[in-house]
């Protein structure tokens, strides 16, 4: 089968409701985000937002992200005694690339991984960094 890349708002959508799906069914992962999450729809559509303004910065977009994933994400660390690890986000890291790779190939195929790359590594050291504020 030949894969296309990341094009549109449906390609990112199923780039991240397929993540997700095997995130919510891993089971290190898993409780992290199935113990915060209550409404999967309402999130998976932030997310794809997340990922869509993300990818197509030049593009002019319906709708742009405009949370703060940083904030989100030490408050879950914070929730947990903060027990979020390396470990986690190389877990995390690893299921996208993986679910990238099983479904496009391409420039912004790539860039999504790269993207993610340097997100995992700036939200860790930033939840590092407020564990001692």
């Amino acid at each position: 089968m030949d894969k296309k890349d990341i094009e549109t708002r449906a390609d990112v959508f199923l780039l991240v409701s397929s993540f997700y799906k095997e995130v919510r069914k891993d089971n290190v992962l898993g409780p992290f985000f199935n113990d915060v999450i209550k409404d999967w729809d309402e999130h998976l559509d932030k997310l794809t937002t997340f990922w869509e303004s993300s990818l197509f910065i030049t593009r002019k977009l319906e709708k742009r992200y405009q949370g703060n994933p940083l904030e989100a994400h030490v408050k879950v660390d914070k929730e947990n005694n903060n027990t979020i690890s390396e470990l986690h986000f190389g877990l995390w890291l690893n299921l996208w690339f993986k679910t990238v790779d099983e479904l496009f190939e391409g420039q912004y195929a790539e860039n999504a991984k790269r993207r993610a790359r340097k997100m995992g590594t700036f939200l860790y050291l930033k939840i590092f960094e407020a564990r001692s504020q």
